[in-house]
């Protein structure tokens, strides 16, 4: 039998299996895709992430080719702050399909197996004995809907993502009543101004980032509040574009090069970080606004927590305290950011709120340029 059944081969659940797989444990990775493949996201690794990749060793290939990030702009209506983050550190700007196919590969280069086109129906449930306990998961091929297959395994990772099938069948996440928020990302060539920081361009009610992605390439994502302006995606991120002249003038010469991806909506909650039998990692854990950059520093360092608590089970052989543990952990090493990013997003809901924050950054520029700093992990 499995030790370890991991729903999910992005960052979060491909970290975790090269962990597991490293440490002699016999992991099945699945996920409905197959790699690479692309994934709507700001495409920037914050320095704190640089440094967690580098410190469990998987560091090279893509990452260490990818044009660094020395910092953010942060810009307001009127207000328009530069923060860097200092000391030499720096980010990583990488599309998610170069990222994910090459952290699944390194899991699979460690002994994980890894199997695509498999659809999760749902975990495969034990309450024999009066208690819910995951022992593995019920998939489908995809094509093959009707057909499914029990697959057990000592211990199930969900890393699904945000709509995990697999927290939302155990009542373990929702979506919260605010903020509702939507992200349309597409690829432009062509940008004027694009220089080795990221950009976000923050607006009553909705934002837009730039990431420059070298070679002229960037990842450009406006987030907008429900009933966004536009009949369709692309009508969306030109009006978020068109809404600041600045911005717009920057793009006349600008060309979209990819169809626009949609997500939302965006934050998620979760109640636990599991059941007996199965933990939570990545998206699936809790879904952050992307405001701040560091969605996938919370996600890989979130799934690193919970690796810890599936040796102590595989180790045991009893599931007893493994989700509280994993809860208190999450609360200690993610709970601050966690409660920065909330504070963050619920920044831009009101009007009144970002005026105060551009009189803060035109007084004190510096507390800005801090935040930059604690949001990539720097300060």
């Amino acid at each position: 039998m499995l030790d370890v059944i991991i729903a999910g081969a992005g960052p979060a659940g491909s970290v975790a299996a090269t962990l597991l797989a490293r440490a002699g444990a016999r992991v099945l990775i699945v996920d409905r895709e197959t790699f690479p493949r692309d994934k709507l996201c700001g495409d920037t690794l914050n320095p704190g992430v640089v440094k967690l990749l580098q410190s469990i060793d998987l560091w090279g290939g893509p990452l260490a080719s990818a044009p660094p990030l020395a910092g953010m702009v942060l810009s307001g209506p009127t207000e328009r702050v530069e923060g860097r983050y200092g000391d030499g550190l720096a980010g990583r700007a990488i599309t998610r399909r170069a990222l994910d196919a090459w952290l699944l590969d390194q899991a699979i280069a460690a002994g994980a197996r890894f199997e695509a086109g498999e659809i999760v129906r749902g975990p495969l449930v034990d309450s024999s004995h009066g208690v819910t306990v995951v022992r593995g998961l019920v998939l489908a091929r995809r094509g093959q809907h009707s057909q499914t297959t029990r697959v057990p395994a000592a211990m199930t990772l969900a890393a699904d993502g945000r709509r995990s099938v697999l927290a939302r069948a155990l009542g373990l996440s929702r979506h919260p009543k605010r903020p509702r928020r939507w992200a349309f990302g597409v690829y432009a060539t062509g940008i004027d101004g694009l220089t080795d920081v990221g950009e976000m361009h923050i607006r009553p009610a909705a934002y837009l980032g730039i990431a420059p992605l070298g070679g002229g390439l960037a990842n450009v994502c406006a987030v907008t509040g429900p009933g966004p302006a536009g009949p369709r995606p692309e009508d969306v991120v030109r009006r978020a574009i068109a809404r600041d002249p600045e911005i717009a003038a920057r793009f006349a010469r600008a060309t979209f090069v990819s169809p626009v991806s949609v997500l939302g909506p965006l934050a998620v909650e979760t109640s636990a970080p599991g059941v007996d039998g199965m933990l939570l990692a990545g998206d699936a854990a809790g879904f952050v606004d992307p405001m701040t950059g560091d969605g996938l520093h919370l996600a890989i360092r979130g799934s690193m927590l919970a690796v810890r608590e599936i040796h102590g089970v595989l180790d045991a052989g009893v599931f007893d305290g493994a989700v509280a543990r994993l809860a208190d952990a999450r609360r200690k090493s993610l709970g601050g950011k966690v409660r920065f990013n909330r504070f963050v997003r619920a920044l831009i809901e009101e009007s009144w709120a970002i005026r105060l924050a551009e009189r803060a950054a035109a007084v004190a520029p510096g507390i800005i340029r801090h935040a930059v700093r604690y949001a990539g992990d720097a300060a």
